[in-house]
């Protein structure tokens, strides 16, 4: 038999202090995810092979927003698809 280790999906709580409000794990993936994508992505726009291009800040910054709306939309999609048919 296969052992799964079970732990908590919520990694943070603040119903204890009267906030209705739960972090869980995946939302700070999500969140690592993302940060990690501009301190990466910023400083290798201004490399003179991706300057000489046209990327720009702007742009980094653009494709990071159409990723969240990609990730919330797929995600939304995939849930009603897969658990609400």
């Amino acid at each position: 038999m296969l052992v799964h280790p079970q732990f908590d999906p919520i990694a943070l709580d603040l119903s204890r202090i009267g906030l209705p409000i739960a972090v869980h794990w995946y939302g700070i993936t999500y969140l690592v995810a993302f940060g990690l994508f501009l301190l990466l992505a910023i400083p290798r726009s201004r490399m003179p092979q991706f300057a000489a291009e046209g990327w720009t800040r702007k742009d980094v910054e653009d494709l990071l927003f159409y990723g969240v709306l990609g990730t919330v939309i797929g995600g939304r999609l995939g849930y009603v698809l897969f658990y609400k048919p």
